[in-house]
This record gives C-alpha cells, sequence and structure tokens, in this order.
C-alpha cells in the first residue's frame, strides 16, 4: 500500500490514520445530531427517564476512558496495546453500536419505562466503541508524527476525512427531512501539570459547547426559524454545513495555524463567539435569515475548534515526556485522563437544556401540536433565543479566561519531538 499511496502524493501512516477519521465522523455526526430528537419527539422518552439515562452514561463516560487508557498502555493483549490492532478489532462493533437507537425494540407509548432502558444502552455501547477505537486513534496522534509539521499533516489529513464523512447529516437530512498503583501515580503526575489543568477546564466547557450545538441545533431551528422562512431544503443545507464546514475552515487554516500556531488561534475563535452571540442578542429573534446565520456559524467555530485539541494535548504529552523523562509518553493515559474530566459535559448539556425546556413548557407544548396556547408558545420561544445566545456567550467568556494562561503557545516553531518507531 505504501507504494500507490507515495506514487498518489498521499502520506501512508496519514491516509491510514484519517480512514478511522473518516468512518467516525460519518457515525458520530449522525448519532449526536439526531438521538436527542429521536427519543425526545419520536420514542416520546419522559424526562425522568432521559435524566437517569443520561446520569448512568455520564458516570460510565467517564470511567470507560481511563479505563480503556490503562489498557492500551498496560495490557498485554495485542488487540488492546497495539493501536492499529485495537482499531481494527474495534471498529465492527463500534458499527454495530451505532445502529442501535435507530430500531425502537417495541412500539414505544409516551414516558415508555423501555425507551429510558434503549437510550441507556445505546449511548453506553455506542461510547465504549468509540471510546476504545479513537482512544487508539488519539493516541496515534502523538506517537505517529514527531514534529509540529507532520502533526499539522495529520490535522489536514483527518479535517479532510472529517468533511467527507461530516456529509452524512446533509444527506440524510435531504433524503429523511430531517428526521498505588502505578497508573495512579501516573494521573497524579499529569494532573501537577498547569498547562493540563487549563486545558482540561477549557475543554470541558468545548465539550458541553460540542454537545449543545449538535444535539439542539435542529429543535431550536425548527422552533425559531417560521417554516416558509427558511424551507426543508435550506434547513438541510443549514444543518450540513454545521458538519462540513468545519472540516473546510481548518483545511485553509493550515498556513495560520503554521504561522501563528493553535493557541492564538483558538482564543480568536473564543472571542468571535462572544461577539457573535452578544451581536445577536442585540439583534434578537425576529430576523430569521441572521438567526439561520448565527446558528449555523456558532456551530461551525466550536466544531472547527474542537478539531484542533490534539495539537494541545500533544503537546502536553511532550512536555510530560521531557519533564519526567520517560522512555515513551503516556499518550493514551493523558487522553483517557483528559477525557475523564471532560466527558461528563457530553450528558450534563442535554440534562441541562431539556431541563430548562421543560420548565417553559416544552414538554408539554410539543406534545400539544397546534392547539398550543400562543402566550405559552411565546414564552418557550423566548426561552430558547435566551439559551441560543447566552449559553456560548457564557461559556466562551469562561474559555477565555481559563485559556488566556496557558503557556505552551510556540509548539508551532519546534519540530524536534517524540516519533514511534
Amino acid at each position: 500500500m505504501t507504494a500507490p499511496m507515495t506514487r498518489f502524493g498521499a502520506h501512508p501512516g496519514a491516509f491510514a490514520y484519517c480512514m478511522t477519521t473518516l468512518g467516525a465522523g460519518m457515525m458520530n455526526s449522525m448519532f449526536s445530531f439526531y438521538y436527542v430528537d429521536l427519543f425526545l419527539n419520536k420514542y416520546q422518552i419522559s424526562e425522568a427517564a432521559f435524566h437517569r439515562a443520561q446520569v448512568i452514561y455520564m458516570v460510565w463516560n467517564a470511567v470507560n476512558d481511563p479505563l480503556f487508557g490503562y489498557l492500551q498502555d498496560n495490557s498485554l493483549a495485542a488487540c488492546c496495546s497495539h493501536r492499529r490492532l485495537s482499531i481494527l478489532y474495534g471498529a465492527p462493533a463500534y458499527a454495530l453500536a451505532f445502529l442501535l437507537p435507530w430500531f425502537p425494540w417495541r412500539a414505544y407509548a409516551p414516558g415508555d419505562w423501555l425507551t429510558g432502558a434503549h437510550l441507556t444502552v445505546a449511548l453506553c455501547a455506542f461510547d465504549a466503541a468509540l471510546t476504545f477505537v479513537l482512544l487508539a486513534q488519539c493516541a496515534l496522534f502523538a506517537e505517529l508524527a514527531g514534529g509540529h509539521r507532520g502533526r499539522l499533516r495529520l490535522v489536514a489529513y483527518g479535517q479532510a476525512a472529517s468533511l467527507a464523512g461530516s456529509g452524512s447529516v446533509l444527506v440524510c437530512g435531504l433524503l429523511s427531512r430531517n428526521a498505588d498503583d502505578p497508573v495512579a501515580f501516573r494521573r497524579v503526575a499529569i494532573l501537577k501539570q498547569r498547562d493540563f489543568r487549563l486545558f482540561v477546564l477549557m475543554n470541558f466547557f468545548q465539550v458541553f459547547m460540542v454537545a449543545f450545538c449538535n444535539n439542539f441545533t435542529l429543535i431550536f431551528a425548527e422552533r425559531l426559524i417560521p417554516a416558509d422562512a427558511l424551507p426543508s431544503l435550506g434547513r438541510s443545507l443549514m444543518y450540513g454545513a454545521g458538519f462540513i464546514c468545519p472540516q473546510v475552515l481548518v483545511l485553509s487554516s493550515q498556513r495560520l495555524l503554521q504561522k501563528f500556531g493553535y493557541y492564538r488561534l483558538i482564543l480568536l475563535s473564543f472571542y468571535l463567539e462572544v461577539g457573535a452571540a452578544a451581536a445577536m442578542l442585540l439583534v434578537g429573534p425576529r430576523h430569521p435569515y441572521i438567526l439561520a446565520l448565527f446558528l449555523t456559524t456558532i456551530m461551525v467555530v466550536v466544531q472547527a475548534t474542537f478539531s484542533l485539541f490534539n495539537l494541545p494535548l500533544a503537546d502536553i504529552i511532550d512536555s510530560d515526556l521531557q519533564t519526567h523523562k520517560r522512555r515513551s509518553p503516556l499518550s493514551s493515559m493523558v487522553f483517557g485522563t483528559n477525557a475523564l474530566f471532560t466527558k461528563p459535559a457530553q450528558s450534563l448539556a442535554p440534562m441541562l437544556v431539556v431541563s430548562v425546556l421543560n420548565r417553559f413548557g416544552y414538554e408539554s407544548l410539543k406534545d400539544a401540536g397546534s392547539s398550543t396556547n400562543p402566550s405559552s408558545l411565546q414564552t418557550l420561544h423566548s426561552a430558547m433565543f435566551a439559551l441560543v445566545c447566552l449559553v456560548p456567550l457564557c461559556v466562551a467568556a469562561v474559555q477565555i479566561l481559563a485559556w488566556r494562561p496557558f503557556s505552551i503557545r510556540d509548539s508551532h516553531t519546534v519540530d524536534t519531538k517524540y516519533v514511534d518507531t
């Protein structure tokens, strides 16, 4: 495979790396974008069952990352200790887990307890398979390429694959119409790094924002943008752009990343989110095209920024390697520890937003249909618009405070780093 790939100008290691990104991008985009709407509006899950499922998922989501990180760094089994074999054997289970949400276990009645069990199994199974495969891929990111330029190449290949994979939301939308312990010692050493703590804090809120955008853009757009102002085709293009454009943006920013580094661009994105959210709050909800542009812009910026986070994590791994003079980097441990603290945000986002919406009558109004009281509907829409503006504004402000003290800012000018042999 190496010779043909080289002839076509593709780096064989980077090309193989990005194939995992392609498959994961296709499945993750569709899963995260549709599952909340599917269980809330199609399966009619109760709020209590939804919260129970999210709490169980939150615990499992936090625990399985360091667990799999430990296995992949310490296990004697080849399928765990060899990154490539972890991906090879884990990918089929990943694909099967993706199918779980789409097939109801029976004809659900509103509030059926089985929908809660279905959601719990679907979330936990999908995240377990996702974590096992992508944790191995994340470790390869730090170990395949030693220099900043090589890592940027992996980012570029990965974004190209994500660009292809993220089109799954657009295609689906058009077709369906949007329907004491050495491990503990190592972890403590990692947590003592100030830059790692700052990154984890910032990343927690980024994961929150990614979940917020992926899970609720569809619901907010359907409620706040009238159907006659933005027809189904326009909505499908809008939703698809939210997943396609981030990859385009990252690919087109390679020179800026090489020149200025990821630190400045990530910080700039937070200021952009604050400015855009403040402007939208001032403009108000009565401009559907501006609101559609704002929703798409926030989703694109959040996703594109999140795509760069392997770069600071890789630099943190390099810093830990040099500081503690390790023989090899603790790549999976760093990624797993990061996930331990940030993954709960994936569950907190839908839990908090659904709780707020239901306090303003969303659960009852979505069942009432056309017989909804106009004043109640207006109250719900006002709450939704406040969430659309205030969540990005407040979250980005906190991220600015967390990210500004981060000290690894010039890694793009240094090329000597660890290389996996």
